[in-house]
């Protein structure tokens, strides 16, 4: 039934209770489990399938993505289905099984129900009080996937424990990748070896040199906060767009995601900006000046969109104003906290102490970030760049 991989038999096959799939980018766990567990509800009847996120927004862009893409895929699952109620999140089998999509904000809340299988979709956004509270009451199979950038509870309270296996994936287990979108993963090799170490190879790291530090997740942007502007990055083919907005608070900044997804015309970025956001004609957005055509068209369209400025040192400029600031970043931000936690200085090849430039890698958002930033906040004077020295304003 479904173009299956390594991945895929691996998880199959595994005779332990608990999975726990430790992957690179694009190795393709998350789509590999969610057609393990259709081919679980097809094939064994009447079992409870949970998928459990941080929360239904980051689980809307991750696994409840991916079963609406297996499904649209895979005409000859379709008739195995007996309904999909898109309000709940629960999809029917004519087996009688059923997959659930939902989130738990606590321990208490995780108590409720019973289960046969459950997968924790990138598990390093829940408490371990949390997950031991549904895997306690979950009979047949549990699975976990996450990326490696830090090690978590997983790695301390479950990997190495007795019925546990350790899948680990990385970019060349997915057959499905272009030869190109390999090569960019392989070349990351080139710029930093920490994160080749996690998002090629799918090991465990501690990434060091983060640019941005002061970071915490918020459920909410205040009600009272001040709108400073809307960061929007372009990205196209392998690239995706990302627009960021960028607000303020009691000397604070406040970050949400607004959108994010690879291969958007204009036009996509129209729509779902508006669809994201129905004010969107009303706020003020900073784009990437390189793209002056898609400028031209989005204002064509109604929105205020206007070039973000760019010079010598620019970059550097727009880091060190954020710097300044505690950032606060909401929890449905899923990918954006995701470069938050790999955006990190270049290292010097000679000496191996970071210099003034970032990384060219996991930076949609942050570019985006930056543009707003430069657009909004009190410019700062610059001391003059030193090899090898980052100019961090703490």
């Amino acid at each position: 039934m479904f173009d299956a991989g390594p991945l895929y038999l691996e998880n199959l096959n595994a005779p332990e209770k608990v999975l726990v799939n430790q992957g690179g980018t694009s190795s393709g766990k998350t789509y590999t489990i969610m057609q393990l567990l259709y081919w679980w509800a097809i094939k064994r009847p009447n079992q409870v399938i949970t998928v459990v996120g941080e929360s239904i927004p980051n689980l809307k862009k991750g696994a409840y993505r991916d079963a609406e893409t297996i499904y649209a895929r895979t005409p000859e699952l379709h008739p195995y289905i007996s309904s999909w109620n898109q309000t709940e999140r629960i999809i029917r089998f004519f087996s009688g099984s059923l997959i659930e999509f939902t989130s738990y904000e606590t321990e208490q809340g995780a108590k409720n129900g019973k289960r046969d299988i459950l997968f924790v979709n990138e598990a390093n956004g829940i408490t371990y009080q949390i997950y031991w509270q549904l895997a306690r009451r979950t009979r047949f199979r549990i699975l976990l996937d996450y990326n490696p950038t830090a090690k978590f509870w997983a790695h301390e309270k479950v990997i190495g424990k007795p019925n546990v296996r350790l899948i680990i994936s990385d970019h060349r287990h997915n057959l499905w990748l272009s030869e190109q979108d390999h090569q960019e993963i392989e070349d990351i090799k080139l710029e930093d070896k920490e994160l080749f170490r996690v998002y090629a190879r799918g090991k465990t790291g501690k990434i060091s040199g983060l640019i941005y530090r002061k970071t915490h997740i918020v459920d909410a942007i205040p009600a009272d906060a001040k709108f400073l502007a809307r960061g929007l990055d372009f990205g196209f083919t392998n690239d995706p767009t990302a627009a960021v907005d960028l607000y303020s608070q009691d000397g604070e900044l406040w970050v949400d995601e607004v959108l994010w997804g690879p291969g958007l015309e204009n036009s996509d970025i129209y729509r779902e900006l508006l669809a994201a956001d129905p004010l969107s004609r009303r706020k003020r957005i900073i784009a990437d000046s390189a793209e002056p055509k898609s400028i031209k068209q989005l204002q064509g369209l109604g929105l205020p969109v206007e070039a973000a400025a760019k010079g010598p040192d620019s970059v550097r400029a727009g880091i060190s104003s954020i710097q300044r600031y505690q950032l606060n970043i909401t929890r449905r931000s899923i990918n954006l906290i995701k470069e938050f936690d790999t955006y990190k200085w270049k290292l010097d090849k000679a000496t191996g102490e970071p210099t003034n430039e970032p990384i060219d890698k996991f930076n949609h958002g942050m570019d985006a970030l930056r543009y707003a930033a430069l657009a909004t906040l009190p410019a700062l004077s610059l001391p003059r760049r030193r090899s090898a020295q980052p100019s961090i304003v703490r």
